[in-house]
């Protein structure tokens, strides 16, 4: 049983509806799974819901429903965005579920019996939105708390802690000994200045079931529930526990439990890729590190941490209505639209600025006029020249086609997306160009150069093959229907196929068809 490629998004939170940020980072994780795909690797791909919490009691609460029928109601937006956005994710995890459930107990009575936790009473200041204590050095210099924090109120409570403090060097060797860990690298250098110049203070693992019900009851102390964010970060390993990963259930002492089907036999950990954003890095590049060191379970290859977006250079905010409604603009211009418009706009690590123009623009330029133009002209000419039949082969654009592939995938091994895609359009530039430097449509009017437009046509259509290929993992349904319009079987979505000269001669193409209309409204 080979290992597969295992990355996973951040689980949302369900106390509100899905936003750009949401379908942004669900999009880079399913291209890079796709990827993972195209390169000839098994794969499981996760993402799902966070669904315990203080905040998510108090919102059901205010509807007048019980938790999990609040919980159970937003997970049907949530789980349609996921199928909105072509998402090929492998399971979905809810917090709620039993499996979870019991791995997150399994995990809590593995560390207390090993003297991982301790009981302890504190005085302090406590954010209900952010779910979290903060402390004295996080005032500002007129006596308030940021205001990311909500209302901050004083609380004395008795509460389970998790010693984080006694891993503190040993998480800044590991980060600074593996340096692709945290990427990209100013985020590395966040965490280690963090780490460098604080001493790590225990977590709080727990919250008494007295002013919190909604969360996982703590096994060996039932007067508590477990704190969101310990619960939050197990489904890295819950569902893969659940599915019978050897090096989980090895660790974990869950070979036999009740909640694995002995169907199951995944071998995920440890994960390749988590994606993750900024606001949430210290809890994966502090916390779960340490939390996996305790269950002794090897560290996550990489944690990918993506930035945010902005509408029209301000933040987004519903109140003032600056925002960008993800389902809207599929409904109106396409998931594929979509899907390269948050990768070719925004790399992995900066924060990024949605435009409507911009969208439009790019839409336009790129999509319409750079590829669809290319495909539609491309086709329609071998159609008209050459009855639709594929001419010789000829090698005119295969160097182009070559480099391209190398860079492509070159890139896609990185999770470097948006670098990718430049590269696949380098070739759609050179091979629209191409049709303007071989003049296609003044050949066939002189029948002397019957054969250079044969090899013309060759190189345009085994081009637009190519990019069928390469295109797969950003927008697999127009890849699909290159495919498709060049009447070929299967699917593009092995980058193997990209290799020159798979079409082959005699081979009759289908029916070209516009990939991308011409919009002339900006996106709403």
């Amino acid at each position: 049983m080979s290992k597969r490629f295992y990355i996973t998004t951040a689980i949302d939170y369900v106390n509100g509806q899905p936003h750009l940020g949401h379908a942004y980072e669900k999009v880079i994780a399913d291209v890079i799974a796709r990827s993972r795909r195209a390169l000839g690797e098994e794969v499981f791909f996760l993402t799902g819901l966070d669904e315990h919490g203080q905040k998510v009691q108090q919102a059901a609460q205010a509807d007048g429903k019980s938790a999990q029928a609040y919980c159970d109601e937003l997970a049907v937006s949530w789980t349609a965005l996921a199928a909105k956005l072509g998402l090929t994710n492998d399971d979905f995890v809810r917090t709620t579920s039993a499996r979870h459930k019991e791995v997150v107990q399994a995990i809590l009575t593995k560390l207390h019996a090993e003297g991982h936790f301790y009981q302890d009473s504190r005085d302090g200041f406590y954010s209900t939105k952010e779910e979290t204590f903060v402390t004295e050095k996080e005032r500002l210099p007129d006596g308030t708390f940021p205001a990311h924090y909500g209302e901050v109120v004083k609380l004395s409570e008795t509460n389970w802690y998790f010693k984080l403090g006694a891993h503190q060097q040993w998480l800044i060797d590991h980060i600074e000994a593996n340096p692709a860990f945290i990427q990209p690298e100013s985020r590395r250098n966040e965490i280690l200045g963090f780490l460098k110049n604080n001493v790590l203070e225990d977590l709080c693992i727990s919250r008494p079931a007295a002013r919190l019900t909604w969360g996982i009851p703590i096994p060996f102390d039932p007067a508590y529930v477990t704190y969101v964010w310990f619960d939050a970060l197990v489904n890295y390993v819950s569902v893969p526990a659940a599915l019978g990963d050897p090096v989980i259930c090895g660790a974990l002492g869950t070979e036999n439990s009740s909640f694995i089907p002995h169907t199951s036999s995944l071998s995920a950990w440890p994960a390749d890729a988590h994606v993750i954003g900024k606001d949430i890095i210290k809890f994966h590049a502090v916390y779960w590190p340490i939390m996996l060191k305790a269950m002794n379970l090897p560290m996550p290859r990489q944690l990918l941490v993506q930035g945010w977006w902005q509408k029209d250079g301000a933040k987004m905010s519903k109140s003032t209505g600056n925002v960008v409604d993800p389902v809207a603009i599929i409904d109106d211009w396409g998931l594929d639209a979509f899907r390269f418009y948050v990768v070719r706009e925004l790399d992995i690590g900066p924060d990024g600025n949605w435009t409507d123009a911009g969208f439009a623009a790019r839409y336009q330029a790129e999509l319409a006029n750079g590829l669809g133009n290319l495909v539609n002209r491309s086709l329609s000419m071998l159609k008209r020249y050459r009855n639709s039949v594929v001419p010789a082969r000829h090698d005119e654009l295969a160097p182009d086609s070559a480099k391209a592939t190398a860079d492509t995938i070159a890139h896609l091994r990185a999770s470097e997306l948006q670098r990718a895609l430049h590269s696949v359009w380098i070739l759609v530039t050179r091979a629209n160009q191409y049709v303007d430097q071989t003049a296609p449509f003044k050949l066939a009017k002189d029948p002397a150069q019957a054969a250079r437009l044969d090899e013309v046509l060759y190189n345009l259509a085994e081009t637009c093959r190519v990019l069928a290929v390469l295109l797969h993992p950003f927008i697999p349904g127009t890849a699909a229907k290159i495919y498709g319009q060049l009447n070929l079987p299967g699917a593009p979505d092995k980058l193997v196929l990209a290799a020159w000269g798979g079409l082959q001669a005699g081979h009759t193409i289908g029916e070209p068809a516009a990939l991308f209309p011409r919009r002339d409204q900006p996106a709403k």
